[in-house]
């Protein structure tokens, strides 16, 4: 049977919403509309990036990687 759910994303416009979140070195990047769109979503992806952030993340390749590996997971 196939699937009857799909999910669709940008995953250029995510890799790069996701990596000014993850380098963003202010504490008000939480209220970047990203956040509030991921958390209804996909909320684990919000924990994650966190940990990014919290580990110094600073190459968009790992946070590209990271996206990458979320599309293919969802079968986007």
């Amino acid at each position: 049977m196939p699937s009857l759910v799909r999910i669709q994303l940008d995953e250029e416009a995510l890799t790069d919403e996701l990596y000014a979140f993850v380098t963003d070195p202010h504490p008000y990047r939480w209220r970047h509309p990203l956040i509030d769109d991921l958390d209804e979503v996909l909320p684990e992806m919000v924990e994650i990036a966190e940990m990014m952030a919290i580990d110094g993340v600073d190459q968009r390749s790992f946070v590209a990687n990271y996206v990458q590996y979320v599309r293919t997971d969802l079968g986007a």
